[in-house]
């Protein structure tokens, strides 16, 4: 009798939900008290039911209805499948499910961060080689040049007659067919970059605005542990790995959030306070100073390695591996200066871990961005007016031997930084123990590798292929180094809010800064004259400004040149577009804050 009352009752569920509409649908089935597994046997059932309705009615509707109809219950069908199946498919899921549970949400933030750069980077290179390298590989003309490996690191000799950089491409309109379709090359380059930093523009403010809202303002942010522990369990998880993956998981997130609730606030006395703004004073000024004297390192390098250009351009690829000497100091400085940052971070005994880290990313910020700075001032004042037949070219190269150098010694730093480091720990040295993962110096490794690999897409627009496959090594050393060298957080904190922290340093200074940088090349330098698909032009933007005064001889286009010159070129569009951002992004802090408050009054009422 009971299988049959349960029988009928569902039954008369499937009905019910059937005659609802879409939206009420899914949310009674979101309110269900039951698992997974079995909404998605009640989602399926109410499918067929509306199926077989549909079915019925059928006979009475036109045959355009019954066609549109079966395709959108075929769509539904196969949107349901997919989503069912595409966190499968999700890269690193399981790996990135170890790292929180073993390390808690501090280290694995780094993980999602560079994992987040490598989907990043995947985007990039897909829109550069589509657009830019394919139709260039239609007219490229044969490399005579030899190969002979040595510009693997040079990034010189046979590959300046590639598509690797900006000189090997053509200015001409390329015709497949005679008389068909052009391709304007020009054009393809400077609106695939522009249309590119849009792109990356909208994902930076809405990935930054996403993670915002989900580790600020949403109330699960603010609920006690008690429905971490009583109402997060998934019953679909039956494997004996999953299941003790997923408690350890729940259990550190719980310890993150008794020792954010228990935190205990010191009171120092006054002897006390003085000595520790001293020491905070003296480690500033050592962190500041030392990042003004690698600046001028650098500055002075470079310059003698323009010379060395110069005077070696003629000769054979062993003069021109000396041109490595930059890249490996810019990389000793970035590497060894982060220890030293490090170091006065535990000597400054700061609280909280996560002030710590926070300081260390603001001095690594400084000195990282100080330094890339230097380089782009070099690039832009001094590389871009010197004597060298093709001076995108020779910047192309730097960044390549700069992002290279940067990924071997974030390999060695791995070795060196924390599996010597280790083997000291255990052997030598026993009171050090295992070292900790240092979460501020190797995210600024990554910010650094990819404002690098931003400022190079002008002049290298397949820099973002190999910042991908370095990326990749990168998640798998790290992962592989963090599981064997290095231990938990001694002191469990929680740090859900240190991705956005992260994705507002990528877009600022590091984004914002790439655009400065990207403004000037292509609207103040003049390109070269023998190279690139702007020679013979006074600006890179001249290619566009000449296209818009041959389209205002065709009736058809005259839209297009009034939306050039009323909106693109217009200041008072601009401002009043700055205006309106302005407005809105008031408006809707308003609403969070709002919201905020809301969700506290309501957890103290629950609580009272």
């Amino acid at each position: 009798f009971g299988f049959f009352y349960g029988f009928y009752a569902e039954e008369k569920l499937v009905g019910n939900l059937a005659s609802m509409s879409i939206s009420e649908r899914i949310k009674a089935i979101q309110k269900m008290p039951e698992t997974m597994k079995k909404k998605r046997e009640i989602r399926n059932k109410v499918l067929r039911e509306i199926t077989k309705k549909s079915r019925h009615d059928s006979t009475q509707l036109p045959c355009c209805t019954q066609s549109l109809r079966g395709a959108a219950v075929s769509f539904r069908r196969f949107g349901n499948s997919l989503s069912e199946y595409f966190h499968l498919l999700q890269l690193w899921q399981k790996t990135l499910k170890i790292i929180g549970a073993e390390f808690g949400t501090s280290v694995l933030s780094y993980f999602i961060f560079l994992k987040w750069l490598l989907t990043f980077n995947v985007f990039s290179f897909l829109i550069n080689f589509s657009f830019i390298t394919i139709p260039q590989f239609v007219a490229a003309e044969p490399n005579n040049l030899s190969f002979t490996g040595l510009e693997l690191f040079t990034g010189a000799g046979y590959f300046q007659k590639t598509v690797l950089y900006y000189g090997f491409y053509t200015n001409a309109t390329i015709n497949t067919i005679e008389n068909g379709p052009s391709y304007n090359m020009q054009l393809a380059y400077i609106f695939t970059v522009g249309i590119y930093f849009v792109i990356c523009f909208l994902i930076l403010l809405f990935s930054m605005a996403k993670s915002f809202c989900r580790n600020f303002i949403n109330p699960e942010t603010y609920s006690g542990n008690a429905s971490k522990l009583l109402c997060t369990w998934d019953f679909n998880i039956t494997n004996d790995k999953a299941v003790k993956l997923k408690q350890k998981n729940l259990s550190t997130q719980i310890k993150e959030d008794l020792a954010e609730v228990n935190r205990e606030v010191v009171n120092f006395s006054l002897t006390e306070r003085v000595v520790r703004i001293i020491i905070h004073l003296v480690s500033w000024v050592a962190s500041l100073g030392t990042a003004i004297a690698a600046c001028a390192g650098v500055y002075f390098l470079s310059i003698n390695n323009l010379k060395l250009f110069v005077e070696g351009h003629k000769n054979d690829l062993e003069s021109q591996a000396a041109m490595l000497v930059l890249p490996i100091v810019a990389s000793l400085l970035n590497t060894f200066i982060p220890f030293f940052y490090s170091w006065l971070g535990r000597l400054e005994r700061f609280q909280t871990p996560g002030h710590q880290i926070y300081v260390t990313i603001i001095r690594n910020i400084i000195l990282k961005i100080s330094i890339v700075g230097i380089l782009c001032y070099y690039w832009v004042n001094i590389v871009a007016v010197s004597e060298s037949q093709c001076w995108e070219t020779l910047v192309g190269q730097d960044i390549y031997r700069l992002v290279l150098v940067d990924f071997i010694f974030c390999l060695l730093g791995s070795f060196f930084g924390e599996f010597l480091r280790r083997i000291i720990g255990t052997t030598v040295f026993v009171s050090l123990g295992l070292p900790e993962f240092d979460i501020g110096r190797n995210v600024l490794d990554l910010i650094y590798a990819q404002t690098l690999t931003w400022i190079g897409i002008l002049f290298s627009p397949l820099l973002p292929g190999i910042q991908m496959i370095s990326f990749s090594i990168v998640f798998y050393v790290k992962k592989v180094s963090l599981m064997m060298n290095c231990q938990p957080p001694r002191k469990v904190w929680r740090t859900a809010q240190m991705t956005t922290s992260f994705m507002f340093l990528l877009f600022f200074p590091s984004f914002l800064g790439v655009l400065s940088v990207i403004g000037v090349t292509v609207w103040r330098l003049k390109p070269s004259e023998d190279c690139g698909p702007f020679r013979g032009l006074s600006s890179m933007y001249a290619a566009v400004s000449e296209w818009i005064k041959i389209l205002e001889n065709y009736t058809a286009s005259k839209w297009v040149v009034w939306i050039y010159h009323n909106l693109i070129t217009s200041e008072l569009f601009f401002f009043i577009l700055s205006v309106f951002v302005l407005i809105i992004t008031y408006l809707y802090w308003q609403i969070i804050e709002g919201r905020k408050t809301m969700t506290k009054l309501l957890r103290k009422q629950i609580i009272n």
